[in-house]
Formats: C-alpha cells, structure tokens, sequence
C-alpha cells in the first residue's frame, strides 16, 4: 500500500510514534511523512494528524481514504485539542475516532473508536502516551482493514459540540487561586511547547509539574 502522514508540526510528540511505525512497516509499504500539504505524492490512505492545513476535496481524490484522528466522542467535541479541553471538564474517559476527512471541520463517517481512561494524575506526558499508542492501534486497524470497512454516518440525533483554538493565554495559572483547583489545567501542558505559568512583579514564570516517584 502506498501510506502518507501529514503531520504539520515536527516538534509534536507524535512524532516519534509516527517514525517508529514507519520504520516497523516500511518493508510491506511505501510511506512518507510530510509536514505541508503540497509535498503529498497521492496513494492510497492520508492520515491527518495534528494537520492545520485545509485539506480540500482535490487533495483527498489523490488517495482511495483520507482518515482523521481525533480524540473525541464524535459528534462532540469537534474543533481544536479536544483531549485536552475534556480532560479540563473533569472527563476520565476519553474517546479516540477514526473518521474519514471532510469539506465539513470533523464531520465525516466514522470508521472506529476507542475509549479509554485517563486518571486524575496524569501529567501531559502520560496523557500524551494514551492518546499516542491508541493513535498507532487505530492506524494499524485501518491498514489492516483497509478493504472490510463500511463506515458509519456520524450519528446525526446528538448535537455537534465545538472547541475553539488553545492559545498560549489559556495556559495562565491565576496565582490567587489554589493549585487544587487549577491541577489539571497545569497538568495538561507541554512545559515545552505550551507552558503553564503566572504573571506576578512584572514578570512571566514557567511552572513545571513533574512526579516524584519515591515510594
């Protein structure tokens, strides 16, 4: 089979996940990776992950399926990190879809999902780990199921739900409130990519939340 990935960010964590898979699978398939649309050579399956390029309708003809990972309970939370804004809802179980690419943001039939549970001390790592390995398990159901699928309209009697685009702002921890009432807003940032911080005396600082496993 001829596989493409189109990931738009090379510092995503994913990545590493990405190459493995690539490197573990290159001998029964032709697979590239590439970061901006323009560079897609056609095939069979597109997989979209952490893309921000609008992949229009002349792009996902050059490919018998153009598949998204998206780690929500579709219909529902459709839009922007969706683990990451349930897991600030107090959500424990998370959903992971596989669904074809559409004209529509998130809107196409849905091929499988998963769920799972994340626990209330997972940092970003963990959580990232999670959402990451059932990433590859539905990659590897669809290759293998490439010819067997009969995709599901997404079910049309719940209300769609939207989140809207993180931005740097929605990691700021208010210095005057507990760090109970603020863990998991600390604990789902990249302190890398996306730190949490605080502003105080004129300044920004970083917080940086990590386990200390001295049991």
């Amino acid at each position: 089979m001829r596989i493409s990935f189109l990931c738009s960010d090379h510092t995503h964590p994913v990545n590493d996940y990405l190459f493995m898979w690539i490197k573990n699978n290159s001998n029964k398939h032709e697979i590239e990776l590439v970061r901006q649309k323009k560079h897609l050579s056609g095939g069979d399956i597109l997989f979209l992950i952490s893309c921000t390029e609008i992949i229009d309708s002349r792009d996902r003809n050059a490919y018998t399926s153009c598949l998204v990972l998206h780690a929500s309970d579709l219909p529902q939370g459709r839009g922007w990190s969706p683990h990451i804004w349930s897991i600030l809802e107090g959500k424990e179980e998370l959903t992971l879809t596989l669904l074809e690419a559409s004209n529509k943001v998130d809107s196409g039939k849905i091929w499988k999902k998963l769920k799972f549970q994340v626990p209330k001390h997972a940092l970003w790592n963990e959580i990232n780990k999670q959402v990451f390995e059932r990433e590859i398990e539905l990659i590897n159901f669809a290759v293998s199921n490439f010819n067997n699928i009969v995709p599901k309209p997404q079910n049309l009697s719940i209300e769609p739900t939207y989140y809207p685009k993180r931005t740097p702002a929605d990691s700021a921890i208010d210095p005057q409130k507990s760090i109970e009432s603020q863990f998991d807003k600390i604990r789902v940032c990249d302190p890398e990519r996306f730190p949490a911080y605080i502003e105080m005396y004129g300044e920004k600082y970083k917080i940086t939340l990590e386990k200390i496993n001295d049991k």
